[in-house]
C-alpha cells in the first residue's frame, strides 16, 4: 500500500531532497496510527530509488516507488543494503519488548562506518523514537550530532513533547494531523477490501482520523457496540447493561472489551458537550471516572466483566441526565 494522504507533508519533503536541502534528520510528529510509520518508509524508499540512479519507477511530485523496481524488490524483501529499521523487538520471552535499547542503536554503527553500496544515500527509520530508552537515545543522540555523511534519519513520534530537547533540537519537525474521513475509507478499503457495511462506516467515525485505531479493531462488530452504547444512552435499563457486560467478559472477548473501553468514555463526552451548567459538570465527573476506569482495565488487570457493567452504567447515568 502506498501512503494515503498527508499530500503537504510529502510535498515539504520532496521540495528539499529536490532543492538540495534535505536535513539529515526528521521529526515527524503526530498522533498515532495516522500514517507517519508509513510515511518514513516510503520517504526512505522514494529518495533510495530515487538516488540509485535513472531507472524509471519515481515520482518527482510525491511518493511512490514502481513495485518492480530493483530498490522496491530489495525494501520488499528486507534485503536492501543502506535502510535500517529500529523498533521494539521480541524478547527471549517471545513478548515484544517494551523499549528500543542501547544495542539496537550500537548495531546501527557498522552501517555507518561503511560506504552506502547502491547510492549515496542510507536511511535510518526509528518508529517510534518515543521507544528508546535512555541509554539508547543518548546513543542515537551522538548519531545525529555528529551525522555520517548522506544519511538520513526518519523518527517517528507520537508525543515529541517527552524526547529529549537535544535530539529535538537536531531535527527538522515535520507535524501530522489526523486524516480526514475520505482518506481514513480509502486506507481501510486498502486493507480491508472494497465495500460499503454498517461497521466499516463505524470504523470510520471510530478512527477520528486514525486508521491505525480502526484497523486494530476491524472485524469486532465496532457497529453493534456502537448501537448498545446508544440504547443506554436513550434509556435502557439494567438487564441491557448486564447482557452487554455478560458479552463482553472471558478470553475470547478481549479485543471487542479493549474496543469498549475507548468507545464509553468518548459516549460520555459526546453527552456532556450537549449539556451546560451543573449537568455538564456532572457530566464531566462520570468522563473523568469512566476514563480513569478504563485507563486502569488493562493494566490492573481488572475483572473485564464488573469494569464493563460499571462503564455502561456511566453511560446510561449520562444519557438520563441529558434527558432529564
Amino acid at each position: 500500500m502506498g501512503l494515503i494522504g498527508h499530500r503537504e507533508q510529502q510535498g515539504a519533503f520532496i521540495a528539499a531532497a529536490s532543492g538540495g536541502r534535505l536535513h539529515h534528520a526528521w521529526l515527524l510528529a503526530g498522533p498515532a496510527g495516522i500514517g507517519k510509520g508509513r510515511f518514513a518508509r516510503e520517504a526512505a524508499a522514494w529518495l533510495l530509488a530515487r538516488a540509485a540512479g535513472p531507472e524509471a519507477g519515481t515520482a518527482a511530485d510525491r511518493f511512490g516507488v514502481d513495485p518492480e523496481h530493483r530498490i522496491a524488490r530489495l525494501i520488499g524483501s528486507g534485503a536492501h543494503p543502506d535502510l535500517r529499521l529500529l523498533e521494539r523487538v521480541e524478547a527471549d520471552s517471545g513478548k515484544l519488548r517494551a523499549e528500543i535499547v542501547i544495542d539496537q542503536v550500537r548495531e546501527l554503527q557498522p552501517l555507518f562506518q561503511t560506504t552506502p553500496g547502491l547510492s549515496p544515500w542510507r536511511a535510518v527509520i526509528v518508529d517510534a523514537v518515543d521507544d528508546l530508552n535512555r541509554a539508547a537515545a543518548n546513543a542515537l543522540l551522538k548519531n545525529l550530532e555528529e551525522p555520517p555523511s548522506n544519511t538520513l534519519f526518519l523518527l517517528v513520534s507520537h508525543s515529541p513533547g517527552r524526547l529529549l530537547a537535544t535530539i529535538r533540537s537536531r531535527c527538522r519537525t515535520l507535524r501530522f494531523q489526523p486524516l480526514p474521513p475520505d482518506d481514513v475509507a480509502e486506507v481501510l478499503a486498502t486493507q480491508l477490501g472494497a465495500g460499503d457495511s454498517p461497521e466499516r462506516e463505524a470504523l470510520v467515525r471510530f478512527a477520528e482520523g486514525s486508521p491505525g485505531r480502526a484497523l486494530r479493531f476491524a472485524g469486532l462488530g465496532i457497529d453493534e457496540l456502537q448501537r448498545d452504547l446508544d440504547a443506554l444512552a436513550l434509556g435502557a435499563g439494567p438487564d441491557r447493561i448486564s447482557d452487554l457486560a455478560r458479552q463482553l467478559a472471558g478470553k475470547a472477548a478481549q479485543p471487542r472489551f479493549e474496543a469498549f473501553l475507548e468507545l464509553a468514555p468518548a459516549a460520555i463526552a459526546a453527552a456532556a458537550q450537549r449539556r451546560t451548567g451543573a449537568a455538564r459538570a456532572q457530566a464531566l465527573a462520570a468522563w473523568d471516572e469512566a476514563s480513569r476506569l478504563a485507563a486502569e482495565a488493562l493494566p490492573l488487570s481488572l475483572e473485564p466483566q464488573a469494569v464493563a457493567y460499571r462503564l455502561a452504567s456511566l453511560v446510561a447515568e449520562a444519557g438520563r441526565a441529558l434527558r432529564a
